[in-house]
């Protein structure tokens, strides 16, 4: 993408002013979404979009700067200007020895994203929306969008480091609105890979609009949530998104250095429930949120967070690494080459227990079965979250009863931990994109059926 040549003036004059590493970071992606609204294509976009970022650092000091211009001279100018925030020295030395990292692909690809698959892209949206519209007549609208991204990136470093690594994500939404009088309730599906366009053909298409319709019609129909401190039963899948905000970021070290997460300095402490294991791991083959590489250039990793309860490790990445006196965990990433990288999730989740999804419901005598998450918030210092739940039932004398609207879910990530008393054995993956400080990126949420004792449900009586 750049000659090595090239790259070893950028980072030599990156250095001038007494920094201690550089970074150049070159990215050249193809992305495009398609776009149809009530069975007809609305849009079709495509792009490219290429950059270079360059990230100095000295000690716990960071500078980043990034340009779509690549000539020698504007990088090297760039280079300059961004050193320039550097105090304290000249120049360091930084070894300039580029060796090329031998990558291990292990995510196949079969059919790689190009416009050759429109067509047949738009055939499978025009089937997700006559099965979505068909479900029930309270169906008003549908809308889906298939996206593919292909992303080639380069990563070198004053350490020596040169790598190179492509990237190719598939994802389809299905979004559904049912209306009931002057209700409107809507329901989703979003399955995604990082794989090519034979993940859309070897999807269910059927099934996920079935499922984004049926939230819809169950939920405009309901009624109101009850309010009150409740056990709630969480189903597998996309329901670690709950893990993910209120837990997940605090154990990025870029909450945990500063000391703004309330994980921070807890490692060996117990923190949940015996019963729970979490787990973030970049590995998973095909996986939404994996990667060969992170966005720093090295390699991605299962790291185990949590085990039988006991906090185990961190999300670091290499300022984290500087700033906490840990090695790095392959978790620093990006959104593009217009984002410094930082220590952010790949595929993170709850692991097995021993208990099925029906035991669980059959010893909870009164409480809320949230099937579907939706989206939240948290406040990574004190770990208080606030989550919608997109479908939700009540479970009474330990069946799954009537459908209600409304719920929420608030509490504190670490309290909610410890009262975790049942974890099924359904584990399951959800995707998503999470949005932080370096950008919105794809990742895997997961867990098996998971039950907290007692959570504060918002929601209200029934007008």
């Amino acid at each position: 993408m750049l000659q090595e040549r090239l790259i070893i003036n950028v980072l030599m004059a990156s250095l001038e002013t007494g920094a201690d590493f550089a970074e150049i970071f070159v990215e050249d992606k193809i992305s495009g979404r398609l776009e149809m609204v009530g069975g007809i294509l609305e849009s079709s976009l495509s792009g490219r979009d290429y950059g270079v970022g360059i990230r100095i650092l000295k000690g716990n000091f960071s500078v980043y700067a990034f340009t779509n211009d690549s000539s020698e001279s504007n990088l090297v100018a760039v280079a300059r200007s961004a050193a320039a925030a550097i105090r304290g020295g000249g120049a360091s030395s930084g070894v300039m020895d580029l060796r090329r990292a031998v990558i291990d692909n292990r995510h196949s690809v079969a059919i790689m994203p190009d416009s050759s698959q429109k067509k047949r892209a738009i055939e499978l949206m025009r089937r997700a929306h006559s099965t979505a519209a068909a479900f029930d007549p309270s169906i008003a609208q549908t809308k889906i969008h298939a996206t593919h991204q292909l992303q080639h990136v380069l990563i070198a470093n004053t350490e020596g480091l040169l790598a190179e690594d492509k990237r190719v994500y598939t994802r389809l939404g299905i979004s559904a609105v049912a209306e009931d009088g002057d209700q409107k309730q809507s329901g989703f599906s979003g399955p995604g890979a990082y794989a090519g366009h034979e993940f859309l053909e070897g999807l269910d298409i059927e099934e996920h609009a079935r499922k984004a319709s049926r939230i819809a019609v169950t939920m405009v129909k309901a009624g109101f949530a009850p309010s009150g401190r409740l056990p709630v039963v969480i189903d597998n899948g996309f329901g670690g998104v709950l893990f993910h905000e209120a837990c997940g970021h605090g154990l990025e070290s870029t909450s945990v250095a500063p000391g703004s997460s309330v994980f921070a300095g807890k490692l060996g402490e117990r923190v949940a429930s015996p019963l729970v294991t979490a787990v973030d791991d970049g590995t998973i083959v095909n996986a939404w949120g994996s990667l060969n590489i992170d966005d720093e250039g090295a390699r991605t990793q299962r790291n185990v967070l949590i085990e039988n309860g006991i906090l185990k490790g961190y999300l670091i990445d290499r300022m984290g690494s500087r700033r906490m006196g840990m090695p790095a965990t392959g978790s620093g990433r990006r959104q593009s080459y217009k984002f410094a990288p930082a220590s952010r999730m790949n595929n993170t989740f709850i692991c097995n227990g021993t208990s099925t999804r029906e035991e669980i419901i059959a010893n909870t005598e009164y409480g809320i079965y949230a099937k579907s998450m939706g989206g939240g918030s948290v406040n990574t210092a004190t770990s208080d979250f606030n989550f919608a739940v997109q479908e939700a039932y009540i479970i009474r004398n330990g069946k799954i009863e009537e459908p209600v609207k409304g719920a929420t879910l608030i509490g504190k990530g670490i309290d909610c931990l410890s009262k975790i008393d049942m974890v099924g054995n359904n584990l399951e993956h959800g995707q998503g994109m999470c949005g932080s400080v370096s950008g919105s990126i794809p990742v895997n949420c997961g867990q098996p059926t998971i039950r907290v004792s007692e959570m504060t449900v918002g929601g209200r009586k029934g007008e």
